[in-house]
C-alpha cells in the first residue's frame, strides 16, 4: 500500500502520508491513485488541478465552494492548513483543525464538501496544489474573514498578507447567522 492514513478529524477531514521512496538521485512518490483511494474510501475522481505559488507570510481563505471536495498538497516549501467545518448539520460546525503540510513531510489532506479552507506560509515560498471534486463556479463560493478573533485561528505568523477579497470576506457571526438565525 503507497498511501497512510496518517489522522482522520472533524467529521471528515483525512491527512495521508504516501510511501516515499528515496536514495541519492532524490525521491520518488505517488500523490493520487484512484485504486488506492478508493480503497480507503476516499474520492477517486477528481476534475480540476490548481497551483498557487505564495510567499511568506501570506494568507490565503477562508474559502469555500458548494460541492466541492479538495486533496490538498504542497510541492514545494511549508504551510499551516486550516480548515474550518462550515456545515451547520456537523457535530463539529465552527469548530477548525489545523494541518502542518510540507514539502518534506509529503503529506496530503482530503478535504470532503463542506469546509472553508485556508493556509498561511511558513517557508521563504509555498506551491500548493489541489485536486478537485468539482470545477470552479464563482456563484457557489463564499469566504470567510481568517483572522476574526472569534475563530481562534492561531496561524504562527507575525506579519500577515491578506488579498483585498480575503480581508473584505464575511466575519465569523455573519456566516453563521445565514445558518443559525
Amino acid at each position: 500500500m503507497a498511501f497512510h492514513i496518517v489522522s482522520r478529524a472533524l467529521n471528515g477531514l483525512v491527512e495521508i502520508r504516501p510511501d516515499k521512496y528515496t536514495d541519492e538521485r532524490g525521491f520518488f512518490q505517488e500523490t493520487f491513485r484512484a485504486d488506492q483511494f478508493a480503497s480507503l474510501g476516499l474520492p477517486d475522481v477528481f476534475v480540476q488541478h490548481n497551483h498557487s505559488r505564495s510567499v511568506r507570510g501570506v494568507v490565503r481563505g477562508l474559502h469555500a465552494q458548494a460541492g466541492m471536495g479538495k486533496l490538498i498538497r504542497v510541492v514545494r516549501g511549508s504551510i499551516i492548513l486550516v480548515e474550518l467545518d462550515i456545515r451547520p448539520e456537523s457535530p463539529t460546525f465552527g469548530q477548525h483543525q489545523q494541518f502542518h503540510v510540507s514539502d518534506e513531510q509529503g503529506n496530503i489532506v482530503w478535504v470532503p464538501p463542506g469546509f472553508a479552507n485556508g493556509f498561511g506560509v511558513m517557508s521563504a515560498e509555498a506551491d500548493v496544489t489541489y485536486l478537485c471534486t468539482t470545477v470552479y463556479n464563482p456563484t457557489a463560493e463564499t469566504g470567510i474573514f481568517p483572522l476574526d478573533p472569534e475563530l481562534g485561528i492561531e496561524w504562527g505568523i507575525d506579519t500577515i498578507t491578506l488579498s483585498e477579497r480575503d480581508n473584505n470576506a464575511l466575519r465569523w457571526n455573519v456566516f453563521k447567522g445565514r445558518f443559525c438565525a
